[in-house]
């Protein structure tokens, strides 16, 4: 007759199955701990890495604004030359306007004066000092110093009012002819300029 001995098979089985089981309290503490630690180490390196292409792009794109405020500087100094040629090319244009002026007044000055002359009037000597022209001349009636006058004033080359210096009766006439000498002053403008300001008349209170 033959006998199987079970309790063996059952003292192995107990065997495996306290095998299955997980270690000490440490032990699964140290477990837990390494893998804590390893996703902390995960998480660091992610971090790490994000961190570094947020920098990379930031170096990039501060190179470019650096790019940009060189490019920028450069327009400005080329604005700038540009508004110091501008300013010198207004300088010589009005330079340039004020010599024409300077050139073709006497001329106007002249012109005017001969057109404003009436019959039996007549210049002797004219004498200029900046716009300030002083005439002398001979007339053989008062009304022809005065048409005179009137006619410069007219002509808009010269400020009103025209002033008669003096008149006087020239003694080397002969006596059947009377000559009156005159010296006006008058101030010669272009047309357009603005006249000076008339003094404002006090009134007695």
């Amino acid at each position: 007759m033959i006998r199987i001995n079970l309790l063996a098979v059952e003292k192995d089985r107990g065997k495996k199955k306290k095998a299955v089981t997980f270690g000490t309290t440490g032990q699964k503490l140290t477990i837990g701990c390494s893998i804590i630690l390893v996703l902390a180490m995960s998480f660091i390196g992610w971090r790490f890495l994000a961190l570094s292409r947020e920098s990379s792009q930031l170096d990039s794109e501060i190179s470019s604004a650096q790019q940009e405020t060189t490019r920028l500087h450069s327009v400005i100094q080329q604005v700038q030359q540009f508004e110091q040629r501008k300013a010198q090319l207004q300088q010589r244009v009005v330079l340039i306007e004020q010599l024409r002026k300077g050139q073709t007044g006497p001329v106007h000055m002249l012109d005017q004066i001969s057109r404003a002359l009436p019959p039996m009037l007549w210049l002797t000597a004219m004498k200029q000092a900046n716009a300030e022209v002083i005439m002398e001349g001979k007339a053989t009636t008062l009304t022809g110093l005065s048409e005179f006058v009137s006619n410069l004033e007219a002509s808009g080359y010269f400020k009103r009012s025209v002033e008669i210096v003096n008149t006087t009766t020239d003694p080397s006439a002969q006596a059947s002819t009377s000559l009156i000498k005159f010296t006006i002053k008058a101030v010669f403008q272009q047309p357009g300029e603005a006249a000076p300001a008339a003094p404002a008349t006090k009134t007695g209170g």
